[in-house]
């Protein structure tokens, strides 16, 4: 396999927490905290996008889902659940196993594929309806290569929908000093302040691959509202983009 697209040290940082990655209390709790105002930001963005009935419990049924960067599935899960004929896809192969294993247990029809993005898309061009991507730009190596195989999977008129840190002084104190070097919320040395990208790059970057962003919000929290989707892009944003 070739790692064109991702970076090594953070599949192998990553990889290792696999065994962990399902505990609401583990290496993982902080996508297990915001994961709930990440899945309602999902589930309204496509009952919007599709015309879907929200009162249907599986209102994704007849779609097609891939949820890229998985790790263990606490996104793919869910769009399973929702009626999603649902695939999920990670360069980690131990994180891969750990999906299985839960899904399984779970009686989940998930598929789980261990692979960089360009590996995957050639046999997998225009398949899915839906294309997940939370948290996984800011660790990839090549941006122009994932985005584009990332826009071939989807259909056209398909929906991808994204979330990944800004580049800004206050993410910066409140990701790395706050959640890596204090707290120990999510792995030290698991982000590269960096390689964040600003909305205005990533919408250059999904742009050029043939995505037209349609929303773009805020994924913040506060003692009054814990987690929760606002107007302010500073620390976190999530969003949807079209394949035009």
């Amino acid at each position: 396999m070739q790692q064109t697209t991702q970076n090594a040290e953070n599949i192998a940082l990553f990889a290792g927490l696999a065994a962990d990655w399902w505990n609401p209390e583990g290496s993982s709790r902080l996508l297990h905290r915001i994961n709930p105002t990440r899945l309602g930001f999902i589930r309204d963005s496509l009952v919007h996008h599709f015309g879907l009935d929200p009162r249907k419990r599986r209102a994704l049924e007849g779609l097609s889902a891939l949820d890229i960067g998985c790790g263990a599935g606490l996104v793919t899960e869910p769009l399973a659940r929702m009626g999603a004929d649902t695939q999920g896809l990670d360069a980690g192969a131990d994180l891969i196993e750990a999906a299985r294993a839960h899904a399984a247990a779970q009686q989940l029809p998930i598929r789980y594929t261990a692979a960089d993005i360009t590996d995957f898309a050639p046999a997998h061009k225009g398949r899915f309806d839906i294309v997940t991507c939370l948290e996984v730009v800011e660790h990839v190596a090549d941006i122009p290569a994932f985005l584009a195989a990332l826009a071939s999977l989807l259909k056209p008129g398909g929906l991808l929908i994204f979330s990944t840190p800004n580049r800004t002084p206050l993410s910066w104190a409140v990701l790395i000093a706050g959640a890596e070097k204090i707290t120990r919320m999510i792995p030290d040395g698991g982000h590269d302040w960096h390689k964040f990208l600003t909305p205005d790059e990533l919408t250059r970057y999904l742009a050029e691959a043939g995505l037209k962003v349609e929303t773009l919000k805020g994924l913040n929290w506060s003692p009054a509202k814990g987690f929760h989707i606002s107007d302010d892009v500073s620390i976190t944003y999530i969003g949807t983009a079209v394949r035009v």
